[in-house]
């Protein structure tokens, strides 16, 4: 009896940990270059000699939905959208090197490229200082132009460029702040195959109606394990029964 009432009470739970996964990823269906996590479940047996024929379910992250959005034009000098395979590195909050599909930028007081959040936008060297100007243009290889203030027209000015990598997704690992990371430690190597759309912004890739559908089988579910909970609480209270009347 207590096979099944731990199976169901363990898939219950681990359901509920499932239903928390997919709103996250509802909440994040307008947040720009969000990847989608996919879990599933597995059993796994107990361990132990009188406990051989016993599993319970656990649920596991088995990974990142890896799918690029849909590109939409903006036509604001600062969105970059990168194209295809490709990630753009910035400084997370605690120091180390970071990588997004976001590209909403912005300039603060000091001329210094940020993220829509605060963090750094990293270039080749570093973080990247845009100098004050007119015209500011993202190429495709991620090359920052503009014309200084007191320049001709033609006087265009190159100020560094964006750091776009390409590690291997097996190699990526996400964070708690929703950035992506090396599992290595390691900072990512520059890849200059990886281009950018200038005045686009990626989309997350959640699908909303995929999302909902799943929220809906999540919660029959739920309600199927305990429905399992309850029987074996009616067979327990009849086989109670029946030994109290012998």
């Amino acid at each position: 009896m207590d096979r099944v009432i731990y199976t169901a009470m363990t898939g219950a739970k681990h359901t509920l940990t499932q239903q928390a996964t997919t709103s996250h990823n509802l909440a994040n269906a307008t947040t720009n270059g969000f990847r989608a996590q996919i879990d599933a479940f597995r059993a796994v047996p107990v361990e132990g000699a009188p406990l051989g024929t016993r599993a319970f379910v656990v649920d596991v992250t088995s990974g990142t939905d890896f799918r690029a959005g849909a590109i939409q034009h903006t036509g604001r000098e600062l969105d970059v959208a990168v194209q295809g395979d490709g990630w753009l590195a910035v400084q997370a909050a605690d120091g180390s090197e970071a990588y997004t599909r976001n590209g909403s930028l912005r300039l603060d007081e000091n001329g210094v490229l940020q993220t829509s959040s605060g963090l750094l936008v990293l270039g080749d060297g570093g973080p990247l200082s845009v100098p004050p100007g007119r015209n500011i243009a993202v190429a495709k290889d991620g090359t920052i132009s503009l014309v200084p203030d007191g320049s001709t027209a033609t006087g265009v000015t190159s100020v560094g460029r964006l750091k776009l990598v390409k590690p291997p997704t097996g190699e990526l690992a996400r964070g708690d702040d929703g950035l992506f990371r090396m599992k290595s430690g390691n900072p990512a190597d520059v890849d200059p195959n990886v281009n950018v759309i200038s005045g686009s912004l990626e989309s997350s890739n959640v699908n909303v109606v995929d999302g909902m559908v799943d929220m809906i089988s999540l919660a029959r579910q739920f309600e199927m394990q305990m429905k399992i909970l309850q029987h074996a609480e009616n067979n327990d209270n009849k086989a109670a029964q029946l030994l109290s009347m012998s």
